[in-house]
């Protein structure tokens, strides 16, 4: 086998079908606990919300942990505590992710919400899905390796306004553990990654510091989700 191989490798237990239902169930749950956030929640509690939700949903165990970021704190990196104290406002944003596991397969989404009108929270929720589909697109078109896209991510988030927070640069994913064959970031390998295996995550930071989004999912050669609109 070689190391390439061994990269994009994936368990005995591996099923392209069962990962692409994981990819459905995973992004339902993301709106789900998102349409449970409120005003005035801190971030411990929306967690909680998370954590039913997703027992509810037959999806218990986790390969990462929840995380709900909301205001100032969803410009801290993945492994970065919340700053404490800080709750969801009337005017605010805030984004779930969340890595769960049904059956022997692993999921991974995340998305960015908003509450109220304020217009740079609107521009950052729809910025950084329209970032994260140029990076797709130019990696579905163009066959550019990790280092590269991450590379066209951080020129193309500039080019709207933003940072490009590179602590959130993707992953692999598959049956649980992905980590059995990589568990590194996807901005640093040097080759194509290819589909079905590979979740383009892209975090963008308001110049001045104060907050952040998020969007995350597999690469795909078909990105629609049959059956839910998001």
């Amino acid at each position: 086998m070689t190391m390439l191989e061994d990269l994009e490798g994936t368990g005995e237990k591996f099923s392209l079908d069962l990962l692409m239902d994981m990819r459905l169930r995973t992004r339902k749950a993301v709106h789900a606990i998102a349409g449970q956030i409120t005003p005035g929640m801190m971030e411990e509690e929306a967690k909680a919300i998370a954590r039913s939700t997703l027992e509810s949903m037959g999806m218990r165990r986790g390969w990462h942990h929840i995380i709900v970021r909301c205001g100032s704190n969803t410009t801290k990196d993945f492994m970065e505590r919340s700053a404490k104290g800080v709750t969801l406002g009337q005017d605010d944003i805030f984004f779930v992710d969340i890595g769960p596991v049904y059956g022997d397969t692993e999921g991974d989404a995340g998305d960015t919400f908003v509450l109220g009108s304020d217009p740079l929270h609107h521009k950052a929720k729809a910025d950084v899905r329209a970032i994260w589909d140029l990076v797709r697109d130019k990696w579905f078109d163009e066959g550019l390796t990790g280092k590269e896209l991450y590379d066209f991510a951080v020129a193309t988030a500039e080019s709207y306004g933003w940072k490009l927070n590179l602590d959130l640069s993707g992953h692999r994913l598959s049956d649980f553990p992905h980590s059995a064959h990589y568990d590194g970031p996807l901005a640093e390998v040097d080759f194509r990654p290819n589909p079905n295996l590979w979740v383009l995550e892209i975090a963008i930071i308001h110049p001045d510091g104060t907050f952040g989004a998020f969007y995350e999912d597999l690469l795909l050669e078909d990105q629609s989700f049959p059956g839910l609109e998001v």
